[in-house]
This record gives structure tokens, C-alpha cells and sequence, in this order.
């Protein structure tokens, strides 16, 4: 096993340089291969070469002679009409369609390939006892709704997205422009719908699931023990263990935040936000965006295939006695302590 561990690792390294040195991260357009529009932004750049560029955190964003540095109301005869080049967007779009999305992608490939690799060489979790035929209430109709509600909005974010930042790279060459123009904007629109949907869905479950996701002491032995993940042993857990209340913390809210606010500023351009807050948020936007489908990967995998039990769990509600016990101990003694368990199998209610 140390063997495969080693080389899956040699192979990651060497996946990771591969993107990183790719075609794609360049994505400003050589001189030489430049046409209309490109052709005529580079004419400019040439021009103003020994001028010195705004730094990135300037709110001078572009040049003042060629950029209002605001949206302002497009169609009308305003001083947007007279915009040339917009410096500052120059430079985001190099870098967002360059190292941005390359390390992005790098970011979720290596994710996936560890889950899988974490799966063939480890291996889902046991429950050592066999099921007793007892079924203990674990989420109840509310909690699974307000779950799947943010999943399925989550999911819809994350494909419409990774269409939007990568389907130029990836799906444009095969597809062709008309039916890609299409796929883009109906992506474009699930977006900006299931942006706001999605963080009312964040709202009402934090409220629905955050007194059952404050850390107490056993967390850290939990977190010591890495869970028992790797070695199958079963650490003693509350209602959530401490991966899942990292989970919660870190992911829904967390980065939920970053979403929230960056999307909704990305989303709201009519309330005219400068040309610079909107680079800005796009950059966080992506970062947000990558770490939280990296994350919310992994739960996918635990709360699938890497825990067998998990998911039937949320889509029925309850778990077995013995799956109880193996990984939520001490959320199993609770409910045994207060007579809460439901009746065994064959005994009279």
C-alpha cells in the first residue's frame, strides 16, 4: 500500500505541474496572433507601454482619459460611450482566464483524484455489528427539506459555474459556438436565479442546524484520531462529529458568506458598483467558489460511498441501532439515557 500511495502521489505532482506550465494559463493573446478587438487593445498597450500600470489594490483601476471606472447606464449618451480600454479589466481578464482558472482546475482535479484514490486504498467506513432492525429517527422531514433544498441549489451553482469558467477551455472546442452559446446562457441564468435561492436556503440552515454544531471537548479527540477514517475505528461522536461541524462552520458558513456577498455584488451590477469592486469580488468569487466544491466533494463522498448508511440517513430520516452506536456513540447514549430509542424489533411499542 505504501507503494501506490507513493506513486498516486508522484502522479498528482506531476498532474499538478502539467496544468500549471499549460497553453492556458497565458491567456493574454500574443502580438503576432492578435485580430479585432485584440488587435486594437494591443495598439493602445503599446502606446502607453512606459506609462506606469495602477497597482491592484488602486482604486484607479483604468486610465482616467479612457475609463469612468463606472458601469454606468449602457445605451445612453453618457461618458460610458467613450470608453476604449479599461485597463484594470485588461489585466483581470489575463489573470482569471489564465493562473486563476488554471489553479482552479488543478485545486478540483487533485480532489477528485484523491477521493478516489482515498476510496480504492482505504475504503468506505464499517458498523462491526449487524443491524438490529431497530430504527432510530435521525433527521426529521424538516431538516432533510431544508437540506436538499441548499444540495440541489448548491449543485446547480457549481455545474453552471464550472460551465462558465472553463466551457470556453473545454466544451466550446467540441461543442461550437451555437450550441455552447446556448448552453452559456442558460448557465448565465441558472446562476444568477439559484444565487439568491441558494443563500436563503444557507440562511434557514444554519438557523435549522446550528445548536447541534457547537464544538465540545470530545471534538478533539475526534479531530486527533482523524475520525478513525483511515485506521476503522469508531470514535465516539455526538449528534455531529467534529468533521461535520468543520463542515458546517468553515463551508456553509464560512464561505457561504464569501459566496454570498461576492455573488450578490456580481449579480446587482444596476446598483452601479465600481469596475474595481466587481474584479475584485470575481477573483473571490472563483476562490470561494473552488474551495467549496472541493469541500462539499468530500462531504459527498462521506455522505455516500465513504460512510454506507449516511445517505439514507437524509433521504429517509433514520439509521439502524448498530450504525448509531458505531458512529455516533455518545448521540446514541443521549437518546438511550432519556428513553428516547424506539422499540426493538418484535417488542411492543
Amino acid at each position: 500500500m505504501t507503494e501506490a500511495f507513493l506513486l498516486a502521489r508522484r502522479v498528482l505532482a506531476a498532474l499538478s505541474i502539467a496544468l500549471l506550465l499549460a497553453p492556458g494559463l497565458r491567456a493574454a493573446v500574443p502580438h503576432e496572433d492578435a485580430v479585432p478587438a485584440y488587435a486594437e487593445e494591443q495598439t493602445i498597450l503599446q502606446a502607453e507601454k512606459d506609462t506606469p500600470e495602477p497597482g491592484w489594490f488602486s482604486l484607479a483601476s483604468g486610465r482616467n482619459h479612457m475609463d469612468r471606472h463606472y458601469l454606468g447606464n449602457f445605451g445612453r449618451n453618457d461618458a460610458e460611450q467613450e470608453l476604449i480600454l479599461q485597463r484594470g479589466g485588461n489585466t483581470w481578464r489575463t489573470l482569471r482566464n489564465g493562473p486563476v482558472a488554471v489553479i482552479s482546475a488543478v485545486i478540483l482535479i487533485l480532489t477528485l483524484l484523491g477521493i478516489a484514490g482515498f476510496w480504492r486504498f482505504v475504503g468506505p467506513a464499517r458498523v462491526d455489528e449487524p443491524e438490529t432492525g431497530r430504527r432510530i429517527t435521525r433527521f426529521n422531514a424538516w431538516q432533510r427539506t431544508v437540506h436538499w433544498a441548499t444540495a440541489i441549489s448548491f449543485l446547480v451553482l457549481a455545474f453552471s459555474g464550472v460551465v462558465i469558467l472553463f466551457g470556453k477551455k473545454l466544451l466550446l472546442p467540441w461543442m461550437g459556438h451555437d450550441l455552447f452559446s446556448w448552453l452559456a446562457i442558460i448557465s448565465k441564468y441558472l446562476h444568477n436565479v439559484f444565487g439568491p435561492l441558494f443563500i436563503l436556503c444557507s440562511l434557514v440552515m444554519f438557523v435549522t442546524f446550528v445548536h447541534h454544531n457547537f464544538f465540545d471537548r470530545g471534538d478533539w479527540t475526534w479531530i486527533k484520531r482523524g475520525g478513525g477514517l483511515v485506521t476503522h475505528e469508531h470514535v465516539p461522536a455526538g449528534y455531529f462529529n467534529a468533521g461535520e461541524k468543520l463542515w458546517f462552520w468553515a463551508g456553509v458558513v464560512l464561505l457561504g458568506l464569501v459566496m454570498s456577498a461576492t455573488g450578490l455584488i456580481l449579480d446587482f451590477t444596476n446598483l452601479r458598483p465600481t469596475r474595481y469592486l466587481l474584479q475584485w469580488a470575481d477573483y473571490l468569487h472563483v476562490a470561494g467558489a473552488t474551495f467549496y466544491i472541493a469541500a462539499a466533494l468530500g462531504h459527498i463522498y462521506i455522505g455516500t460511498l465513504g460512510t454506507p448508511g449516511a445517505y439514507t440517513a437524509m433521504r429517509r430520516g433514520t439509521v439502524d441501532e448498530s450504525w448509531a452506536k458505531a458512529h455516533h456513540l455518545e448521540w446514541y447514549e443521549s437518546l438511550r439515557r432519556r428513553g428516547k430509542l424506539p422499540p426493538a424489533a418484535g417488542e411492543p411499542s
